[in-house]
């Protein structure tokens, strides 16, 4: 025991010459655990200002995940590289499998159980598209028999509604252009999502009308894969900090997100 002991203080000497104690030399830094190949690789989808769309005027993609990722890679002071897949869904399957290193999205309990999540920074109401020449006019008339809503294959309205409803025929969705197809020709009723999403898709389906009122919040958050906890604190430092700073609010209006509030700084 006694040897064990002048082993410890003989290291803890050794460190303390350095200026560094135990505890913090055993401390990785935060780019190694966030961005293990050197790279950060974000995982985001298009269609969507929460996640990223192309700029027509810059060609400089834009969407406040885009422009989250790409400041959270120069804080960690590595490359950027956003990865973009066809829909949300791929994206958590690629965070869960550590194909990509982090990703921007909707925070939920069963979501918390295969990746970990900062706090929120991103308020979104969750309502419906309508096509032209629909009678439809609030949230509370969607749950009926004969009524078909639509939802994006493996997304949180797809879990929600799947649960909730007990008469409207839940019909899936592979992408949000897929969706827009469906409501053009009549083969659903209405389409599920949060109104950022919702008011993107308006204005690629002529007369069609995003619903007043909303069936839900979306709370969006940066997520990682289970196995990085140890870099949790620089992810909520950081997230606090483009709260405080005005980088969310920036984001926000770059990407022209309707339908959303910052959250408030924890």
């Amino acid at each position: 025991m006694r040897r064990i002991i002048v082993a410890f203080l003989i290291v803890a000497s050794a460190l303390a010459w350095h200026g560094v104690s135990p505890a913090i030399a055993a401390e990785p830094e935060p780019r190694l655990i966030l961005a293990p190949t050197g790279v950060l690789r974000a995982g985001l989808y298009p269609g969507t200002p929460t996640s990223i769309l192309p700029d027509t005027g810059s060609g400089e993609p834009r969407g406040v995940g885009h422009d989250l990722g790409k400041e959270l890679a120069r804080r960690l002071g590595v490359p950027y590289e956003p990865v973009v897949f066809a829909k949300n869904a791929e994206v958590l399957a690629a965070l869960k499998s550590g194909e990509v290193d982090v990703a921007f999205t909707n925070a939920t309990a069963a979501r918390a159980r295969d990746m970990d999540f900062g706090p929120p920074f991103l308020e979104i109401e969750l309502g419906y598209l309508v096509p032209r020449g629909s009678t439809l006019t609030t949230p509370a008339e969607m749950d009926c028999p004969g009524r078909r809503i639509g939802v994006t294959a493996g997304s949180s309205s797809d879990a929600t509604l799947s649960r909730d409803f007990k008469h409207a025929e839940i019909v899936r969705a592979a992408t949000f252009d897929v969706a827009i197809e469906m409501l053009s020709a009549g083969a659903i009723s209405a389409y599920a999502t949060n109104k950022a999403a919702l008011f993107e898709m308006s204005e690629k389906l002529r007369g069609s009308k995003v619903l007043d009122g909303r069936w839900g919040i979306e709370r969006h958050a940066i997520a990682i894969p289970k196995g990085r906890e140890q870099a949790m604190d620089f992810v909520r430092q950081f997230t606090n900090e483009v709260k405080s700073e005005g980088v969310v609010r920036a984001a926000i209006v770059r990407a022209g997100l309707r339908g959303a509030a910052e959250s408030a700084a924890e």
